[in-house]
């Protein structure tokens, strides 16, 4: 199961990476968010998979069980689910913002989008 988990892994950073490099502004976010998922199934899987001993320390214990699954990766997890949305969120307004200033979603186009007359910035200090 593990091995699979890892391809799948491997699946996502590839079609992540992929539309990330897209010059077009909603495949960027397509792929950042395919990243987050990527990332989170990345911690998943290195956390152990199973399904025999829940991660819970018994009575009188003061360690996990051999077999229990490690609690940590889950806890990251759901932390990470919560951030990567917002970061989401935030670059969905951002990117619906910019299509409405300058209507369009491509990259190419928003660069001949910039005036040419502003003086360029410092180039030290």
């Amino acid at each position: 199961m593990e091995v699979l988990l890892a391809c799948l892994v491997g699946a996502f950073f590839a079609a992540a990476i992929y539309l990330i490099l897209s010059r077009h502004t909603v495949r960027m976010l397509l792929g950042i968010a395919i990243l987050g998922n990527a990332v989170n199934l990345l911690i998943f899987t290195g956390g152990r998979l199973t399904r025999e001993v829940p991660p819970i320390i018994g009575i009188g214990l003061d360690t996990l069980p051999a077999g229990a699954a490690n609690p940590l990766p889950q806890a990251l997890i759901l932390t990470a689910i919560v951030i990567s949305f917002s970061f989401f969120a935030f670059l969905l307004v951002l990117t619906y913002r910019s299509f409405q200033e300058l209507g369009t979603d491509d990259t190419d186009e928003m660069r001949l989008a910039e005036p040419k007359s502003e003086p360029m910035p410092p180039a030290g200090y």
